[in-house]
């Protein structure tokens, strides 16, 4: 199979949103090349592991420059992930293939995720009204190695089952267990901890798989630098940017893993997307309408600084002193 500049723009699309969030290759890659190209399943599996390999590390040194990875987490997750993936693999052996276990393992795998997206959007609207911010320092996270080789043992087992999800369920347990992981550490963690779980799977996809490598290279150039891309992007942006995309793309993996077909899956993304808009649109109308004017605080300013100081001119330590005393957020005065 040659080089297809249409797999190479999707590849594209697909590695910048792994890149952004470090879940949804597996999720969205596979589908995209067995539904929207006629790749063969058994193909675009084991091809989009072999060029999983090239592309995690890719983004993994990114965040690894930028200080946004937790290597002892990493360690401890990856001490259960990668001798289960082979468990996974046997055991999918054992039970026949691509059957009907494996269909649902992915179907129970969805339904975790999309359990797991509302419970990120409730945690998102709890975090807003108490103005609780997940910006813990690397040094600062204690790593509890038994939950970590235990969200390793889950994913490994998962993935070496179906091929896909090592991202998508691995950023979900993370979430939930350190929830005070910024975003950007979130996904560099992932992203490091996938490398050497996807290289395990990837040797079984070349030794028994279907790899196809013209299928395989077309992946890995549309995907590669857009990953670095969607990495330089997520280890330098703000948590209130990057985890609204981390539960936009788990949504969409959990949709995809129960077997929501393309076309409803399509329409009910726009809808989502539509909505979040809408909403965003709302709540920043509401904050322009709560700020206050640059005249209304110009003249609080003044009116505090005359109280404190009737003559005349206005010391500096008394300006100080007034600006300090300055409400942050001031009720504009009803008409």
């Amino acid at each position: 199979m040659g080089l297809n500049p249409y797999i190479i723009l999707g590849s594209a699309i697909v590695g910048l949103l792994v890149g952004l969030t470090g879940a949804g290759g597996g999720a969205l890659m596979t589908p995209m090349l067995i539904l929207l190209f006629n790749v063969k399943p058994a193909a675009a599996i084991s091809s989009d592991l072999v060029a999983a390999v090239v592309m995690r590390p890719v983004g993994s040194a990114v965040h690894i420059q930028r200080g946004t990875v937790n290597f002892r987490l990493v360690g401890w997750m990856c001490l259960g992930s990668v001798p289960m993936a082979f468990l996974g693999a046997y055991l999918l052996h054992v039970l026949g293939g691509r059957s009907a276990s494996q269909q649902n393992v992915e179907i129970a795998l969805g339904a975790a995720l999309l359990a797991g997206t509302a419970a990120m959007v409730l945690r998102y609207w709890l975090d807003r009204r108490s103005g609780q911010q997940r910006t813990g320092a690397i040094e600062a996270i204690r790593v509890r190695p038994v939950p970590s080789v235990a969200i390793g043992i889950i994913g490994g087992l998962i993935v070496g089952m179906t091929s896909v999800g090592s991202g998508s369920l691995m950023i979900v347990l993370l979430l939930f267990t350190y929830p005070m992981l910024a975003a950007g550490q979130l996904v560099g963690t992932d992203l490091t901890q996938a490398v050497p779980l996807t290289a395990a799977a990837a040797l079984g996809a070349l030794a028994f798989g279907h790899v196809q490598f013209g299928l395989t290279a077309a992946v890995i150039i549309g995907s590669v630098p857009a990953v670095l891309v969607g990495s330089l992007l997520s280890s330098r942006a703000p948590d209130k940017y990057i985890r609204p995309i981390i539960t936009f793309v788990i949504f969409a993996s959990g949709l995809k893993y129960i077997g929501m077909g393309t076309t409803a899956l399509g329409w009910t993304l726009c809808a989502v997307l539509l909505a979040g808009g809408a909403y965003w649109l709302w709540v920043n109308s509401r904050k322009a309408q709560a700020e206050p004017s640059p005249e209304l605080e110009v003249e609080v300013l003044r009116q505090l600084a005359r109280s404190a100081w009737p003559w005349g001119r206005f010391p500096q330590p008394v300006l100080r002193n007034a600006a300090e005393n300055l409400p942050r957020r001031l009720r504009l005065p009803e008409s």
